[in-house]
């Protein structure tokens, strides 16, 4: 019989949610894997302080009033401005941070891009295999000892105890939606919260462009579907009233809830 695979697991409070650990060490010392997830924990800590825009004296809101010029921020902010940039061609300029209400706000990438980076560290780490969820937003990296990769549960936006699909994880899965925090994404087009789809979910190979597409997703709706499939990544909508539109090579191995 084979031995039980060690699995490491931790949730840590940081920007403004939970984010969560669930680590296969796979031959890396325990102690050795539980250090790299602490100090993965320490970075997401330094990018909410670089880049939260509820603290009044970080970087990213200071270079929002013009108190700093981008040059003089940390190097990071303009790694995540040159990423927000690339996502609004590839959404059509769907996701827009400098034509949000109050200026300028990256938040629909920060999020995913500071999991992905997190998930870097811990595999240079030497960790075998693992998943970062930030609120939904995950990245996995290698693959647990029982199967050959991740498999993901989204859930659905009428009840966390049910599922819109599952799907066999390679790389990244992103969901945004208005069904726990309200209107809070911007119709850039429009110039108002953003309605008719109750949440998206995108997957491909980069969690912080999975995260902002699924952010203007939300807003573009059915239309949006196509420049998700140009991008080489896949996606999922859930529509007002409960019905559901994919692109055709959305990992899916079931839509049905359970």
């Amino acid at each position: 019989m084979a031995a039980a695979e060690v699995i490491l697991r931790r949730a840590e409070p940081v920007m403004g949610t939970v984010v969560s650990f669930d680590l296969r060490p796979q031959g890396l010392a325990i102690d050795v894997a539980r250090e790299a997830m602490t100090a993965a924990c320490a970075m997401l800590h330094r990018v909410d302080a670089t880049f939260s825009l509820y603290r009044t004296d970080s970087p990213m809101s200071r270079l929002r009033r013009g108190e700093l010029t981008l040059a003089q921020c940390p190097p990071e902010i303009g790694d995540v401005l040159e990423l927000c940039a690339e996502a609004k061609r590839l959404s059509d300029g769907w996701f827009d941070p400098w034509s949000l209400p109050g200026g300028l706000d990256p938040t629909g990438l920060v999020k995913g891009w500071a999991a992905r980076e997190a998930a870097g560290a811990l595999a240079r780490a030497g960790v075998g295999a693992g998943l970062v969820n930030a609120a939904g937003d995950i990245v996995g990296f290698g693959a647990p000892q029982a199967q050959d990769a991740w498999r993901i549960g989204i859930r659905s936006p009428d009840s966390p105890e049910h599922l819109s699909s599952v799907i066999e994880l390679h790389g990244a899965v992103a969901t945004s939606g208005t069904y726990e925090r309200g209107s809070h994404i911007w119709d850039v087009s429009a110039g108002r919260p953003a309605s008719g789809v109750t949440s998206a979910s995108v997957c491909g190979p980069d969690l912080a462009l999975a995260d902002a597409l699924a952010t203007a997703l939300v807003a573009a709706g059915e239309r949006g579907l196509h420049w998700v499939d140009t991008a080489g990544y896949e996606a999922l909508i859930v529509l007002d009233g409960g019905d559901t539109r994919m692109t055709d090579g959305f990992p899916a191995l079931t839509t049905s809830e359970a």
